[in-house]
């Protein structure tokens, strides 16, 4: 017995000195390269409210969590669209949830990012001469009917780019601010990044298809909730219709007029009788089908961010983003 107790002894010695031998690196400092620290990269890509030497609060503190399952699905229509989710911004709780972590085409409500950006970044007063590469937008094409040569300002742009959905103010706005959509999209996913929307990927300010611009319900959460902390994106959002005033490229005056789009604000659909729309922002495309990001508030005063995407008709993307509201936007 003595004899395997000392085998046993012996063992046990051996793991022990090959586990130290494992992790000292037969002696040898171990040098991590690129190390990551928790407070100072988290600060530098704006994952948190504060710098290394103070305490940090971490961004999520202020936001509406979920751990992702399903929430009211079966008390709703849910089956008309792919993702659908309604936060209480005020409660910070997610009230309506269903498939909020699925990779989702936003169509036009990636609007809601470049306009984030431009008016983070941009000067609103900056004058942008309009390319013949942002007039180049096909038939079908939600557009401004800017010409090449007409010059607006950043502000003016983002009317057309919210109100009207304009493809040819997204890739204006674009060039204006970055000198190309292929820069701009690195700061949209930058940008993104920084939010915390890690699921998405962006290659176009306008959100005209391509099989790499995807989104998820919460990310596009995540970025409109931290648009909708500046005042002029709510300004814009919030907007009915934009009369605009800007020179073309022969120095004429011209005029036009821009609509928004959100059928709740143009008067095609009306919201429950206990939700007040503030604004929102559509989209559409063949892939993505029928999209919407809106801003409300309930009777409480609180205010709800609701959001429904690849909705398979408009009038059912109403109908849903309603039942969503009526059920569950005023608990």
């Amino acid at each position: 017995m003595s004899g395997v107790k000392c085998t046993n002894k012996l063992i046990s010695i051996l793991l022990c000195l090959s586990i130290v031998v494992m992790f000292s690196g037969c002696g040898q400092t171990q040098v991590v390269e690129n190390k990551y620290d928790l407070y100072e990269d988290s600060y530098s890509f704006g994952l948190t409210l504060n710098a290394p030497e103070t305490s940090s609060n971490l961004m999520a503190s202020d936001l509406c969590i979920t751990d992702g399952r399903n929430i009211g699905v079966d008390a709703v229509d849910s089956q008309i669209a792919s993702g659908a989710g309604l936060f209480n911004l005020d409660t910070k709780e997610t009230l309506y949830s269903q498939n909020i972590f699925e990779k989702l085409y936003p169509a036009s409500t990636t609007k809601i990012l470049t306009a984030y950006i431009a008016i983070k970044y941009g000067d609103l007063n900056q004058e942008i001469t309009v390319s013949e590469n942002a007039c180049d937008q096909d038939e079908d094409s939600s557009v401004c009917n800017l010409k090449p040569g007409d010059v607006l300002t950043l502000r003016q742009l983002l009317y057309g780019l919210m109100l009207r959905s304009g493809n040819d103010a997204a890739i204006a706005i674009a060039e204006g601010m970055s000198g190309s959509t292929e820069k701009f999209a690195t700061l949209m996913n930058q940008e993104a990044m920084a939010l915390g929307a890690t699921h998405s990927h962006f290659v176009t300010p306008n959100g005209l298809h391509d099989d790499d611009h995807y989104t998820t319900v919460y990310d596009m959460y995540l970025i409109f909730n931290s648009a909708i902390k500046l005042q002029d994106f709510v300004e814009i959002l919030q907007t009915v219709s934009y009369d605009v005033y800007y020179k073309d490229a022969d120095g004429s005056d011209q005029q036009q007029s821009w609509a928004n789009t959100c059928g709740y604000l143009s008067g095609a659909y009306d919201a429950p009788s206990t939700i007040t729309v503030i604004g929102g922002k559509t989209g559409t495309t063949g892939q993505a089908k029928y999209c919407l990001v809106c801003l409300s508030k309930n009777e409480k005063n609180e205010r709800l961010v609701s959001i429904v995407y690849h909705a398979d008709s408009r009038g059912n993307l109403y109908y849903l983003m309603n039942e969503i509201l009526s059920q569950f936007g005023g608990k």
